[in-house]
């Protein structure tokens, strides 16, 4: 089996196309809002005008069909302007539209992950809550069954886009003595009876972004809302958060990549002792551990989506490309700061942005310490995948028993 490490034409065009995007209708703009606090959704809508909303969903339901090496190229370019439109990728497409497309029913994707890919409706995914986070089995929201309609009681916080969001997938358990066995997936829809959401503020970064809550009181939802199996949600949400990783650890890489950009801009302007800094030893210390950390997490992201293309079970893979990235871009923010020197603690320049948008994605999609432990089980065999009961789907045009793309 050959190894080709370059783009193909296409691949070209969607980085080439996202850059042009982010430099045009992003990068002017966003200083001011992240520092007023400001989410502005007509950047969403014109993402969609660029298929961007549905990137890997298939076109048989309204999306653009992308292998999902294009699409953690759209992750990468979109963070290295501003990690909000990242998570936007990351929530809309990873957490919601490919769990629809992979265990929804026809009838279920015709109704929300349509509208979903073609950007008409945008979309969240509702599982942390206050008082849980990564023991996901433990879930107190609940979801009791009447009829034929089940009843929802709860509440999830820290969830993107909540507050400007259409459609909710939402986790809660039927019987918390079960544990994982009992937490099931739903589909909700705003406007519902007994759902309403909230606006967290303060955030440290992310801040042109929306983050808030969802609060579920006696919300009746119908058995077709439910997604998958009762009792599957727990299966549901880790494959889930498989997609979620990817982009996370797909932006990071841009978020380490613009660190390093703004380090090599500063580095050839600013003079000391009569030299570029950029020729003193120590900046260049942390130019190179920059670029080194950068070239490893998109290979490692690349070999992610490889794998993705190919419908094979990517969870170790995954894993270790969203702790590497995610740590690397937070050590790349650090160090981009120390190369600016005062300059860096002041948001004239972006990298004090960089650094707090990044520390949020060492905790959310898993802790650096919970992938830490995940890694750690792989290499000393307490932990294997089994095969899921919905295989993971490759890309578009990718069906078991028909012929992948030419040079599949």
């Amino acid at each position: 089996m050959s190894i080709d490490f370059r783009l193909t034409d296409e691949q070209r065009l969607v980085q080439e196309t996202v850059r042009d995007f982010a430099e045009r209708e992003i990068n002017p703009y966003i200083r001011e809002w992240d520092e007023k606090g400001e989410v502005h959704r007509e950047i969403f809508a014109k993402m969609a005008e660029l298929g961007l909303l549905g990137a890997p969903i298939w076109e048989r339901w309204g999306g653009s069909g992308m292998d999902y090496l294009s699409f953690a190229i759209i992750c990468e370019e979109l963070e290295r302007a501003d990690t909000a439109f990242r998570v936007v990728q990351s929530v809309h497409v990873g957490l919601n539209s490919l769990t629809l497309m992979q265990w929804g029913t026809e009838e279920q994707k015709q109704r929300w992950l349509v509208p979903q890919a073609l950007g008409e409706k945008l979309a969240t995914f509702g599982l942390t809550e206050p008082g849980v986070g990564t023991d996901a089995a433990n879930l107190a929201t609940t979801a009791r069954r009447d009829g034929e309609s089940y009843v929802l009681n709860g509440a999830k916080t820290w969830i993107s886009l909540a507050d400007i969001a259409d459609h909710f997938l939402v986790f809660a358990t039927v019987d918390r003595s079960k544990r994982h066995k009992g937490v099931t997936a739903f589909v909700l829809e705003r406007g519902i009876p007994g759902l309403t959401t909230g606006t967290l503020h303060g955030k440290l970064g992310i801040r042109a972004g929306n983050t808030g809550l969802i609060n579920l009181d006696g919300v009746r939802v119908p058995v077709e809302n439910r997604i998958g199996d009762e009792g599957e949600g727990f299966l549901i949400a880790m494959s889930a958060i498989d997609q979620g990783r990817f982009t996370v650890a797909a932006g990071a890489v841009g978020l380490a990549q613009a660190c390093l950009d703004a380090s090599l801009r500063y580095a050839h302007e600013r003079h000391t002792f009569g030299e570029e800094i950029g020729r003193h030893q120590l900046v260049k210390q942390m130019i190179a551990n920059m670029a080194k950390g950068t070239e490893i997490g998109r290979l490692l992201v690349w070999r992610a989506g490889w794998l993705k293309n190919q419908g094979v079970r990517n969870t170790r893979e995954t894993s270790l490309a969203k702790w590497h990235a995610t740590d690397h871009s937070v050590q790349a923010a650090l160090d981009a700061i120390q190369i600016h020197g005062a300059n860096g603690y002041s948001n004239e320049f972006p990298v004090e942005r960089y650094l707090r948008n990044s520390k949020a994605a060492v905790i959310y999609e898993g802790t650096s310490q919970l992938h830490t432990l995940i890694q750690a089980d792989y290499a000393l065999g307490y932990r294997e995948d089994r095969p899921l009961r919905c295989e993971p789907l490759p890309a578009q045009g990718w069906e078991r028993g028909v012929a992948g793309p030419a040079g599949a």
